[in-house]
This record gives structure tokens, C-alpha cells and sequence, in this order.
């Protein structure tokens, strides 16, 4: 998720030498790869699943950078609680249409209950379990590079502790959806009404001083009248493409895994993932390189956050206007998947109670998720769950003092409004060893 707070006539501090050839380069780039799915679903074509899969899913990818320096751009010209909501709730947009399409569908054809679960976790699961470490190593890397030395990793804000009181509820909260075999719907209402709760807070919080780049910035640099008129048009031509792609990519995903012999729950557990969210991990990587990897990894612990909570909470939501039941029904291999998507969230949360991520703990991370690719059968998932769970029990002993304040925290703590990835220091990004 692309959090959507800046101050009205902020300037970005990251401007390009030359703001229009860069926003020339990049709407040519996208236009490459979106024209060709305009085409073939204005005009009704219908080509070779796999050719199909290639082609709209790049028009979601290059859709999903549209909406990124649209929504970065955005944080200029709008302030308010209500104005953030909605640029946030948009900005989630190509992460989610993907799998609400599949509960949506699910609810009058059981057999995709399964892809909205996949879809679900994966995207969690390559969020954390990829995302997360990258950036962290990222910026140890890059700290290494412009001579400070050996680096333990990153440190995250006192204001950071929200995010993670949420993420923390949230998690456990879910752990009921494992044990009752199903995402009922009010279960989905109370998770969407966390997240609405998590919305109030950033938007009642302290505000950062956010830095754009590349395209954003240019988009930053124009005259105000200018600026705005290609920034809605931006929202509008982006939301369009995804609209338009987001059901035939999804269909040819699951007719692409049949042609080639895949495994289609796993083709859509991460192949529709790693597509839509793309764009936001390489720009937190990109801040990380540049010595901002503190501002990066708090914008995904946010970006977890919106999953945990609008995602899985607006699936039973879906399911329901689809036709189906008040509950999504999972069956032994969905459950497990989730049973492994929240261990790793309770570890994920618990190794940074204590607000320091360190390389241990990112590789850890890292590890854990490629490690987890071979394992096919019921008991060696059950036991990376128990793996993911004796690390977390672990941290949360050695961070227990946290524990508290990190679950009254988003009840009595102050957020902060994460505008993109705000300004830091390098020399504040990395902890010395």
C-alpha cells in the first residue's frame, strides 16, 4: 500500500534534471505495455492463455507504477484525514482487484475459493517474507557503501510501534480463521473495521516530511493546474486499465496453470502477487539504496498491515455479493497456507517489538520463505508453522517489555502518516553494530 499523506504545496526534495523528458520516457514505457491488453479486450480477442497471461499482466504491472506516481504525486495537493482514506483505499487497488474478483466468483463457483486464498497468501507471504528483508539488506548494503562501517540493520521509529500494534492484533486475531477452517463474514467485518480504525489513527497522526523521485518527482515539479490534471488523469487511466485486466488476467492465470502443467494454486499464490506489487518494491528498495531504508520498511509494515486487515476482511465480503454463504470455506491445503501466513506474521512481528530490524532476523526471514518452495506435503508445512512459531514465542521472551505497549499502542499511541517514503537521514537508516 502507497500511503497518501503530504502537505498541501509541499515541494519534493528529489526533483529530476528534466521533469518532462523523464514524464515523456515513462508514459511511453507504460503505453508499451498497456496498449496491447487495451486492444485485445476492447476488441474481444481471445488468445492463447499463456500469451494472455503475458500480455495482461503487464498492462497490471504498468498500471500499478501508474497508480504509484499518481498516488505519490497526489500527497502535494491533498491533506485531511477523508482525502488520505481515499487515496489509500485507490492506491491498494491493483494488490486487491485480482482476489476480490476470485471471491467474488467463488461465491456461485466453489472451485476458485481456492485462488482467493492463494492470491491471499501469497501476497502476504511475499510481502514480509521477501519484501521486508530486501529492504532491510538493502540498506545495509548501502550503508557499507558510503563508509559507515559494519551495520546490524535498520532502527524503526517510536511512532513505527502502532503499525506494529495493529499488525500484532490483527494477527492473532486471525489465528481463528486456521482453527475454524473458514473466513466468515464477521470475522471480515471486524477486520475491516480495525483497519477503518487504522485509517482514523494515520490520519489523526504526526505528519513526515516525504521525499518523491524519478517520475513522482517530476509530476512534483510541474505547475499546480498541470500537475493536477495529470494526476487525476493518472487515477483514472490506471483504475481503468486494472478494471479492464483484472478479470482476464485473473481467468488466464488459472488457464495458463492448466496448459503448462503448473500447479495453478501456485501459479496464483505468487506469479498475481509478485505482478501487482511490484512497483512498490522496487521503489522501497530504491529509497533503501539511497540511505532511506528506515522510511522504505516502515511504508511495508504499513503495506502489511492494509493486507492483513482490508484484504482478508473483504474477501467473506466478496464471497457474499458473489452468491455465496456468510462464510469462505477452506479446505486442508487453504488452511494451512493460512495457518503458515499468520506464523510467519506473529515472527515477522515479534523479532521487531523492540523497534530494531537486524540482518539476523531479516535473513532469517528471507530463509524461511524460499525454504518453504520444496515443501509439498501436509507435515513439512506443519513444520515450518512450528518453526515460524518457536522463533516468534522466542522473540516475543527476549522483547517481552515491548509486548504491552506494542498492544496499547494503537489505542494510545500516535501514528505517523507515511506520505510515500518520507525523508530520513543515512546516517539515521542503519544501526551500528
Amino acid at each position: 500500500m502507497l500511503a497518501t499523506d503530504r502537505p498541501a504545496g509541499s515541494i519534493p526534495s528529489a526533483a529530476p534534471r528534466s521533469p518532462r523528458r523523464t514524464l515523456f520516457r515513462s508514459a511511453f514505457i507504460t503505453a508499451m505495455f498497456i496498449a496491447p491488453a487495451v486492444v485485445v479486450r476492447s476488441i474481444g480477442l481471445h488468445p492463447d492463455p499463456v500469451v494472455a497471461l503475458l500480455v495482461f499482466g503487464a498492462a497490471v504491472v504498468s498500471a500499478s507504477f501508474l497508480l504509484a506516481w499518481a498516488a505519490e504525486a497526489a500527497q502535494i495537493d491533498v491533506s485531511g484525514g477523508l482525502a488520505i482514506a481515499a487515496l489509500a483505499l485507490v492506491a491498494v487497488l491493483p494488490e486487491y482487484a485480482v482476489d476480490l474478483y476470485y471471491a467474488f466468483v467463488s461465491g456461485h463457483n466453489p472451485e476458485y475459493t481456492q485462488y482467493a486464498a492463494a492470491n491471499m497468501t501469497g501476497s502476504n507471504r511475499l510481502l514480509m517474507g521477501l519484501g521486508w528483508p530486501v529492504v532491510v539488506l538493502a540498506s545495509v548494503v548501502a550503508a557499507r557503501r558510503v563508509g559507515a562501517g559494519k551495520t546490524a540493520g535498520l532502527t524503526l521509529e517510536p511512532a513505527n510501534r502502532v503499525e506494529l500494534g495493529f499488525l500484532l492484533i490483527a494477527g492473532l486475531a486471525a489465528f481463528a480463521i486456521p482453527v475454524g477452517g473458514e473466513i466468515h463474514l464477521a470475522m471480515g467485518l471486524a477486520l475491516l473495521a480495525w483497519f477503518g480504525f487504522y485509517l482514523y489513527k494515520v490520519s489523526h497522526g504526526d505528519v513526515e516530511e516525504p521525499d518523491l523521485v524519478g517520475t513522482a518527482a517530476a509530476l512534483g515539479e510541474l505547475s499546480d493546474r498541470t500537475r493536477r490534471i495529470i494526476v487525476v488523469s493518472l487515477f483514472a487511466l490506471s483504475g481503468t486499465v486494472i478494471l479492464l485486466c483484472a478479470k482476464p488476467f485473473a481467468d488466464n492465470l488459472v488457464a495458463a496453470g492448466t496448459e503448462l502443467g503448473i500447479d495453478r494454486f501456485l501459479l496464483v499464490q505468487w506469479l498475481a502477487p509478485l505482478a501487482s506489487e511490484a512497483p512498490e518494491f522496487i521503489i522501497a528498495t530504491i529509497f533503501a539504496t539511497r540511505g532511506k531504508g528506515t522510511a522504505a520498511i516502515a511504508t511495508l509494515i504499513s503495506s502489511k498491515v492494509n493486507q492483513w486487515t482490508l484484504l482478508i476482511g473483504s474477501l467473506p465480503v466478496a464471497h457474499l455479493l458473489g452468491g455465496g454463504g456468510f462464510s469462505l470455506e477452506l479446505d486442508s491445503r487453504q488452511v494451512e497456507e493460512v495457518l503458515l501466513t499468520a506464523s510467519q506474521t506473529l515472527m515477522g512481528v515479534a523479532v521487531i517489538l523492540a523497534l530494531r530490524f537486524g540482518r539476523a532476523a531479516a535473513w532469517t526471514l528471507l530463509g524461511l520463505f524460499i525454504v518453504q518452495f520444496p515443501l509439498t506435503s501436509t507435515p513439512e508445512r506443519l513444520t515450518l508453522c512450528g518453526v515460524y512459531a518457536v522463533i516468534a514465542v522466542g522473540a516475543l521472551i527476549v522483547n517481552r517489555r515491548y509486548l504491552i505497549a506494542t498492544l496499547k499502542a494503537p489505542f494510545l499511541g500516535t501514528a505517523v502518516r507515511h506520505a510515500g517514503y518520507p525523508h530520513h537521514p543515512a546516517e539515521e537508516a542503519a544501526l551500528p553494530t
